[in-house]
């Protein structure tokens, strides 16, 4: 069953770990797609794979936290494969393992958190809308957090940025739902990828995950990707303005 067959789809942070992810399900869903990343070597690797395999792929290099750029990015899929269905706004970076409480976090990491993990998705956003009501809706997917939803002590931006994509989300939700686009956001928990290595290393976040997560373990970025997918395909046709947690129960404490 291919739940998105010749459907056009961007994802931005496509190169690795959830992105990477993503793009794979999406190709076994018959979508074309238009791959975003800053590594190019990586995301370039990706789309000739996914060529490999039958589906239809091509990589834009892409820094999300610039406005042309996003607009580019949005342009040349609707160049390439002439309109533009679905996207999942997944770039995003950390704070890293252990950062310093809000008094003394470094101003230059709030302000490249903030670019990257909030600015771009206003960018990419502005830019997607457009495009889909032209061909009459779409679907689009941001990657929020459970740091989204609640706080955590230590990393002041990304807890902000990820909030603000929440926000964001459900103001597209209301402004553009009656044009037929659904815009809502994943909400991963405790994920393995390679952004999140660096603080799986450190022994109070692995201790964390045994005594707050109720399946007792960390999420893989394939569980986070086939949520995506459903919320890109037309089962998922009345899901709009909503926050979709896969963390394993973690928020359910």
């Amino acid at each position: 069953m291919h739940e998105l067959s010749n459907k056009v789809a961007i994802i931005t942070g496509a190169a690795s770990g959830i992105g990477r992810a993503a793009a794979l399900r999406f190709a076994e869903e018959g979508a074309r797609l238009v791959l975003a990343d800053i590594g190019v070597e990586a995301g370039e690797a990706l789309a000739a794979e996914l060529r490999g395999k039958g589906s239809e792929a091509v990589f834009v290099r892409t820094d999300v936290s610039r406005a042309a750029e996003c607009e580019a990015l949005v342009q040349a899929a609707v160049q390439k494969f002439g309109r533009l269905d679905a996207a999942f706004n997944n770039a995003g970076i950390s704070d890293g393992p252990l950062p310093p409480g809000t008094i003394d976090y470094p101003l230059e990491l709030w302000d490249r958190l903030i670019a990257v993990n909030l600015s771009s998705v206003f960018y990419c956003l502005r830019y997607q809308v457009r495009a889909m009501l032209k061909n009459g809706g779409g679907a689009i997917v941001n990657t929020a957090s459970i740091a989204g939803q609640i706080g955590f002590a230590g990393v002041p931006g990304y807890v902000a940025s990820k909030h603000g994509v929440v926000g964001l989300t459900k103001t597209i939700a209301i402004e553009y739902g009656a044009q037929g686009v659904r815009c809502n956001a994943v909400a991963p928990g405790l994920i393995e990828t390679p952004m999140t290595k660096p603080v799986f290393e450190v022994q109070q976040f692995r201790d964390m995950v045994a005594a707050t997560v109720p399946s007792a373990r960390v999420g893989t970025a394939e569980e986070i990707a086939n949520m995506v997918v459903w919320l890109c395909s037309d089962r998922a046709s009345y899901a709009n303005g909503a926050v979709f947690a896969v963390d394993g129960g973690f928020l359910a404490r």
